[in-house]
């Protein structure tokens, strides 16, 4: 089988356009808005629920902000209904996970949903870095956990091997470190199918699975189309990130930033991870989710038409085209 049947076979070969369709109108029908407008929808079949938008951990530990700041974005962030709290124990080399630790302190902690991930392939890597996230978060569990950047064909081998990651994250589990499972990426859906393929023959059953989704990816090497109807499927929550592909969809000037974020929350995900690094950033991503109301195929097609060229090779989609974004790649170390 080659990759296009593979991709075919894996994804179900629905039309895409009208499993969009349908597949929103299930997951919009789930949500329920409540803190200041937030919209909240369920995690998969985890019987959770989060913010519709979450936050992303790797821009509140840029140099920029001075740690205060970044404390301050945090709460803010959750005193306005945003629950899904996103990291990652290679994020600034810890300064994200160790600035949120601090800022769900004193009672924080409680009303969110705590996620962060690692790039340890190997058992004792993994294990490591479990442990160093959870003492720089300050907690003792973390409600999800997911192996970082599967970008590589060999990544699921790697991970799912005799010794590897995979050993430590159920360990990690049954000990109460971890709640639920899961993984991210952002190269290819290729991968992310190899991964969930190789999950299925070992009969286990992902919580969460992170992926680019955008005006853009929807043309290109498609995770919408490929990936998402998967997800749906097999009830694995569905985590969107990359809503301006860092700013590169932006520079574009095809679409403008509530435009990107109201695409992506009308997809059948649970949350959209955007980065938040000022109060005016944190302003557009509150905005996105108050005055969001679910897109006619009309507007959805217009917003695609206008997007299609700019989106052909994946110009402004870096992080599928080229390894920019493969913090693994340059720091291979982190692996084990």
């Amino acid at each position: 089988m080659d990759r296009r049947d593979f991709l075919k076979s894996a994804s179900g070969a629905v039309g895409v356009a009208a499993a969009s369709q349908i597949l929103s109108s299930v997951a919009q029908g789930e949500q329920t808005r409540e803190t200041e407008g937030m919209l909240y929808r369920p995690l998969g079949r985890t019987g959770e629920r989060v913010s519709a938008i979450g936050l992303g951990g790797y821009h509140i530990g840029k140099p920029s902000l001075t740690e205060q700041e970044s404390i301050q974005l945090i709460r803010q962030a959750v005193d306005r209904g945003i629950t899904l709290m996103d990291n990652c124990w290679d994020y600034n080399d810890g300064v994200s996970e160790i600035r949120m630790g601090k800022a769900l302190a004193g009672g924080y902690r409680n009303k969110v949903f705590l996620m962060t991930k690692i790039d340890g392939r190997t058992r004792s890597a993994a294990a490591q870095q479990i442990d160093e996230s959870l003492q720089r978060l300050q907690t003792d569990h973390l409600d999800l956990m997911q192996f970082h950047e599967v970008i590589r064909l060999e990544d699921p081998d790697r991970i799912f091997a005799e010794g590897g990651a995979m050993e430590a994250m159920l360990d990690a589990q049954k000990a109460g470190k971890v709640r639920f499972i899961g993984f991210t990426g952002h190269k290819d859906p290729f991968v992310h199918l190899r991964m969930l393929d190789e999950a299925r023959q070992r009969s286990f059953h992902f919580d969460a699975v992170q992926m680019p989704l955008n005006v853009m990816d929807a043309h290109f090497r498609s995770f919408e189309k490929d990936v998402l109807p998967v997800l749906v499927r097999e009830g694995i929550a569905p985590l969107g990130m990359k809503a301006f592909g860092d700013h590169y969809i932006l520079d574009s000037k095809t679409v403008k930033p509530i435009e990107c974020l109201h695409y992506c929350l009308n997809l059948p995900i649970a949350t959209q991870i955007t980065g938040i690094d000022s109060p005016a950033i944190l302003d557009q991503a509150i905005e996105a989710a108050h005055t969001f109301k679910p897109m006619t195929a009309g507007q959805v097609a217009e917003l695609l038409g206008r997007t299609q060229e700019s989106a052909q090779q994946g110009k402004f989609e870096l992080y599928k085209t080229t390894p920019h974004f493969d913090g693994t790649a340059h720091r291979p170390q982190m692996l084990g």
